[in-house]
């Protein structure tokens, strides 16, 4: 019997670099590389937008919801409701902290550049270097390629994906002949 998991292996891991990877002439960079700044990149500020934000100082953290957006570098989380744990204090005068984990919940879409990723809940371990990202469809995209699935699981440390597909179906790809060539094109 065949596992509804993909294991991203060498020939399933360039399948998936070439659907998901940059068409950059110069320097391709793959799915993990470009969500791996969240929280961790001390390098690039952190910017949240949202309706309502609540911080439980003791507790180490901190709720936003309605309408959510996090930007760091390239990296965009959209989602309607993002608790934060980080270690350190959020009170007094300088935020003396750093986030330790991000858990999206809601409608996900976290995008850099022309990659997206949609599911119905994140989780992004900063200290492991792990996201999950999950739904009743996890969508992966670039331009007209796609993965979807049911569980992305990323190791941000070294870059091994593995998707799951959903209890009642299979893992589906699409990859559209000579789009990264095209893409390539457009950019000299």
């Amino acid at each position: 019997m065949i596992s509804p998991m993909i294991r991203i292996r060498p020939f399933f891991g360039l399948l998936l670099a070439l659907a998901l990877s940059f068409a950059q002439p110069v320097a391709a960079q793959t799915f993990s590389d470009s969500f791996a700044g969240f929280g961790s990149n001390e390098r690039e500020p952190i910017q949240i937008e949202a309706k309502e934000l609540k911080v439980e100082d003791k507790d180490h953290t901190a709720v936003f919801v309605g309408d959510v957006i996090v930007r760091q570098g390239d990296a965009t989380l959209k989602t309607q409701r993002l608790k934060i744990r980080y270690a350190g204090s959020a009170t007094g005068g300088a935020v003396q902290s750093r986030i330790s984990k991000m858990e999206a919940s809601g409608t996900v879409l976290i995008s850099s550049k022309d990659q997206t990723a949609t599911g119905d809940h994140a989780s992004f371990d900063m200290e492991r270097e792990f996201l999950v990202l999950t739904g009743k469809e996890v969508v992966l995209s670039q331009g007209p390629n796609v993965v979807v699935g049911s569980r992305l699981t990323v190791n941000l440390k070294t870059g091994k994906v593995d998707l799951e597909a959903p209890k009642q179906g299979r893992v589906k790809v699409l990859i559209t002949p000579n789009s990264f060539k095209n893409a390539t094109d457009g950019a000299n």
